[in-house]
């Protein structure tokens, strides 16, 4: 599968963006997506992932309650709602895809097989 991530630029902090992952192929339903961030000096850190179906959300504590991670099959996208955004969100956001039988931990990077371009993210003080 090929990921196209967008959507990202220059907001101010306590502002909104919407990230969209576009993935091509017929088998979109068959992977668990994830949003992955990587700012300047650091490694790359777990933002958030949804089920093949939908139905479980994951976030990382420093994001819960402020992001949103949803999939629309229909248009094999899936998306990631950021507000009341902080300096601290400042970062490359990649998205990324594995299979669904695959028994591994949803939360880690080196559970990923697939991953798109990236694009920047940053929140102005």
């Amino acid at each position: 599968v090929q990921l196209q991530a967008y959507g990202g630029g220059l907001v101010q902090a306590g502002g909104s963006l919407r990230l969209s992952c576009a993935a091509s192929g017929r088998t979109f339903s068959s992977y668990v997506m994830g949003w992955f961030r990587q700012a300047p000096g650091k490694e790359r850190e777990f933002v958030s992932a949804v089920s093949w179906s939908g139905g479980s959300t994951y976030y990382a504590d420093s994001v819960k309650g402020r992001f949103t991670i949803s999939r629309d099959s229909a248009k094999n996208t899936v998306y990631l709602q950021m507000n009341s955004l902080k300096p601290e969100d400042t970062a490359v956001y990649y998205c990324a895809a594995y299979p669904k039988y695959k028994p591994v931990v949803t939360t880690r990077g080196d559970s990923f097989d697939y991953w798109g371009q990236g694009t920047q993210v940053t929140v102005s003080s």
